[in-house]
């Protein structure tokens, strides 16, 4: 299992799969699978019995999640880029390897 390059709040871009081009914000990493969950993307339907926190019940769209291979972090113009590390002033900083800036 190698770094996790991509971190929450990162706005990212999907690279493959059947939502290839959507963008959107990571809101969640499951680590132990090398997932992301990214609002807006990937949404599936799941059926849920009435409860007390939803004593309607029905069908609730959530999203579902992608593998961090599939997604790849967003430069400020919108296109996807690779991450680097660097050390700046004594502080590890990421930065877009497309056009070296900080993020």
């Amino acid at each position: 299992m190698g770094k996790i390059k991509i971190k929450k709040d990162d706005k990212v871009v999907v690279i493959a799969g059947e939502h290839k081009g959507s963008q959107g914000k990571v809101f969640k990493i499951l680590r132990d699978q090398n997932k992301v969950l990214v609002e807006g993307v990937n949404l599936i339907k799941k059926h849920s019995k009435p409860s007390t926190q939803n004593p309607q019940g029905g069908i609730i769209e959530k999203e579902a999640p992608i593998h961090i291979s599939n997604v790849s972090l967003t430069t400020a113009e919108g296109d996807f880029t690779r991450v680097g590390f660097r050390v700046d002033e004594g502080n590890k900083v990421r930065f877009s390897k497309k056009n070296n800036e900080i993020v």
